[in-house]
C-alpha cells in the first residue's frame, strides 16, 4: 500500500506519529508506520512564507553558508558561518525550541494552533535565543567578562551551538554576542522553512532617555567617558519573509527580528517582528516595537565636551544620523548588499522628512500636532554644528590597513576656510572601544599646534605604533582616534575616527580532491606576526558535511614570526557544497 499525506497549507508545523488501523472479522489492530515532519514551504504559493523566486528560496533557506559582516562602516570587514540548518539533529532542537518557548504567548500548548502562523513562531524562537529567564539557547557576558565561558568571536557556527543547549538539558551557552544570536536565529528559521538572512547595521544606537538621540561624551583630551547612552559600531538582527496576516498581507515581505535582549525603557527585551517597509514610511503604529526599530535606525548623534565634570557644551564636528549603512550577504554571492534604502529614504529627500515627522509624532506624543517646521526647529536646536561654520574643516584619512602587529598611520587633513589665519592647539588620543561602544583604555595622548593661513590645506601624518596599541587590544580590534581642540582657545573642535585592526589570517589548502566518505587531507598554517611570542594558540576546525563535531587543535606557543602548520584528516559524510573554517586564538586575541 502506498500513502500520500498532503498537509494543508495552514496545518500546524511539527513532528507528526502516522498510525494505520486495521479491523478485520471483527477485531481492531493498530499499527504505527512512522513518523514525519511537516514545515512551512516557500515553494507553497498558499503558504504564507511563499518566496517567489528560486535563486532567493535557495539563498535564505537551502543555504548552510552564511557571512556575517563586523568592522565599522567605513572598514567592513567578515567571517564566514556555518548556518548547519540541515545538519543531522537540527530539527528536534528546532522543535524543542519551540516546545520550551511555547508559553512565551500562549500560556498553554495543548493544542499547538499558533504553530501554523510564522509570525508567533517567529517571536517565540526570538524569545528563546536569550531572553528567556532560564532556558534561552545563548548568554551575553556582563561586563565584557567571559571567562566562565566560551569567547563570544570564537564560535564558527550555530550547529555547536545548539547541540550544547540540546545536551545540556536546554541550559544557556555561555557566551555569545548579537551576531551569533542573529546567525542561530537565522538557522532556527530556515530549519522550519522560514527564509530568513542576518543583517548588520552600522552605527547602531542604543539610549534609554531619548530614543531618537544619541549623546557621547568626551573629556578636555579626548578621551571617550562612559555614559548611559552607547553607539554600537555594528548590530548584527535577523530578517525574515512571511506574509503577516495580523496586518491584512496578502504577499510576503522581509520583517526584522532582534533576537538581542536591549535596553527599552521598560527592561530588557528582543524586539519584532516589525514590517521593515513601516520602519522606512515611520508608521510605527503597526507592529510590533516599530518605534523601537525606528530609532535604531534614524536616531541623532550628539555629541558633549565635559569640563570638570560640571559643565557640557557641544562640539563641532561633523555628525551624521546613525544607521550609517546596513548590508547583509548577496544573493549567490560573497559579496555584501547594500539594504539601507529598505529602512529608509535617501537622506534629506523629502520622504525621508515626512517618515521622520510621522514617526518623531508617534514617539513623542506631545508633538502630535506640532507642525512639521516646529519640529524641524527641535531638532535642530539639538544637533552639533558643523565644522564647516567654525571656518575649519578637518578630516582623519586612513594611510593604511593595518594588521595585528602593524603601526597604525593616519593623515590628519586641516583646510582653513577663511581668510585669515588660524592659530590652534589641539589634543590627540587613541582609545579601545568595543563592538557595543563601551570605551575601554586610553592608551594614547598627544597635543599639537597647528597655524593656518588663509586657505590654507595642511597635511599632518600620524602614527601609533602597536607598542603602543598591542597591550590594550585584547579581542576587541577597534580602537578610536580623536582630535580636539583646547576649549581655552575659543570654539571647541573635534575630528574622530574608528580604526579596525585585522586579525592575521589563516590558510587553509587541500591537498587532495574530497569524495564522498573517502579520506581528505588538507593544510592548516598560520603565521606569528608579532614581534613577540603567541601564547595559548588554539585552532578551531569546523566544516557542515566534513565533520561531525568541531577539532581543536592544541598549538602551544608560536615563537616570533614562526608558522605553524598542521595536517588535518577529514572524511565528508554528505553531498553538497561544503566549506572548512579555520578560527585562530591565543591569548592576545
Amino acid at each position: 500500500i502506498n500513502i500520500s499525506v498532503f498537509p494543508p497549507s495552514n496545518a500546524c508545523i511539527g513532528r507528526y506519529i502516522l498510525n494505520m488501523q486495521i479491523t478485520s472479522y471483527g477485531h481492531t489492530y493498530q499499527r504505527c508506520l512512522g513518523d514525519f515532519y511537516v514545515l512551512f514551504n516557500p515553494w507553497c504559493a498558499d503558504d504564507p512564507v511563499y518566496l517567489d523566486n528560486q535563486a532567493h528560496r535557495e539563498e535564505y533557506v537551502l543555504n548552510e553558508h552564511g557571512i556575517l559582516y563586523e568592522g565599522v562602516h567605513k572598514h567592513v570587514t567578515s567571517r564566514p558561518w556555518h548556518f548547519g540548518q540541515f545538519e543531522d539533529g537540527i530539527l528536534d532542537i528546532c522543535l524543542k525550541i519551540l516546545d520550551m518557548g511555547a508559553s512565551y504567548h500562549h500560556g498553554s500548548d495543548r493544542d499547538h494552533c499558533w504553530r501554523n502562523d510564522p509570525v508567533h513562531v517567529s517571536m517565540v524562537v526570538n524569545h528563546m535565543i536569550s531572553s528567556h529567564t532560564t532556558n534561552s539557547i545563548m548568554k551575553i557576558p556582563e561586563n565584557n567578562d567571559y571567562l566562565k565561558g566560551t569567547k563570544p568571536f570564537s564560535w564558527n557556527g550555530s550547529v555547536p551551538i545548539l547541540q550544547q543547549w540540546y545536551n545540556g538539558r536546554c541550559r544557556p551557552v555561555r557566551y555569545g554576542y548579537c551576531g551569533s544570536l542573529a546567525s542561530v536565529m537565522c538557522t532556527v528559521m530556515r530549519c522550519l522553512g522560514i527564509p530568513s538572512r542576518v543583517v548588520t547595521n552600522f552605527c547602531f544606537p542604543c539610549s534609554i532617555e531619548n530614543p531618537l538621540g544619541i549623546n557621547e561624551i568626551f573629556d578636555g583630551t579626548g578621551k571617550n567617558l562612559c555614559g548611559k547612552d552607547k553607539l554600537w559600531r555594528y548590530h548584527c538582527w535577523n530578517e525574515s519573509w512571511m506574509a503577516r496576516r495580523d496586518l491584512n498581507q496578502c504577499c510576503g515581505d522581509w520583517q526584522c527580528l532582534d533576537p538581542t535582549p536591549l535596553e527599552t525603557g521598560r527592561g530588557l527585551a528582543c524586539s519584532g517582528p516589525t514590517w521593515v517597509r513601516s520602519i522606512r514610511e515611520g508608521e510605527l503604529d503597526l507592529d510590533y516595537d516599530g518605534h523601537h526599530v525606528f530609532s535604531r535606525v534614524n536616531a541623532n548623534y550628539v555629541g558633549w565636551l565635559s569640563q570638570n565634570h560640571s559643565k557640557k557644551s557641544k562640539f563641532f564636528c561633523d555628525a551624521w544620523p546613525c544607521a550609517r549603512r546596513l548590508i547583509t550577504k548577496s544573493v549567490g554571492s560573497e559579496q555584501f548588499e547594500d539594504i539601507t534604502g529598505s529602512y529608509k529614504y535617501e537622506l534629506g529627500s523629502v520622504k525621508n522628512k515626512e517618515a521622520y515627522y510621522r514617526a518623531y509624532r508617534r514617539i513623542h506624543p506631545g508633538y502630535c500636532n506640532a507642525s512639521n517646521c516646529h519640529i524641524e526647529r527641535e531638532l535642530s536646536s539639538l544637533k552639533n554644528p558643523f565644522l564647516s561654520d567654525s571656518g575649519i574643516n578637518m578630516r582623519l584619512k586612513m594611510a593604511n590597513c593595518p594588521m595585528y602587529g602593524e603601526d597604525v598611520q593616519l593623515h590628519w587633513l586641516l583646510e582653513n576656510l577663511r581668510s585669515e589665519n588660524k592659530n590652534l592647539k589641539f589634543n590627540l588620543s587613541a582609545q579601545i572601544i568595543t563592538y557595543s561602544g563601551c570605551p575601554m583604555d586610553q592608551f594614547w595622548k598627544d597635543s599639537v599646534s597647528v597655524t593656518l593661513g588663509p586657505r590654507e590645506v595642511k597635511k599632518i601624518p600620524l602614527c601609533i605604533s602597536y607598542s603602543q596599541y598591542g597591550p590594550y587590544l585584547c579581542d576587541h580590534n577597534i580602537m578610536k582616534v580623536v582630535a580636539v581642540s583646547d576649549p581655552e582657545c575659543g570654539e571647541v573642535l573635534m575630528v574622530s575616527r574608528d580604526i579596525v585592526i585585522n586579525r592575521p589570517p589563516v590558510i587553509v589548502k587541500l591537498l587532495s580532491q574530497p569524495r564522498l566518505k573517502v579520506p581528505c587531507t588538507a593544510e592548516i598554517s598560520f603565521c606569528n606576526p608579532l614581534q613577540e611570542d603567541m601564547k595559548n594558540c588554539i585552532m578551531t576546525l569546523e566544516g557542515c558535511g566534513l565533520f561531525k563535531e568541531p577539532m581543536t587543535i592544541d598549538l602551544g606557543t608560536l615563537a616570533s614570526n614562526q608558522q605553524a602548520r598542521t595536517i588535518v584528516e577529514f572524511t565528508p559524510y554528505r553531498l553538497g557544497n561544503h566549506r572548512l573554517l579555520a578560527n585562530f586564538g591565543c591569548h592576545k586575541f
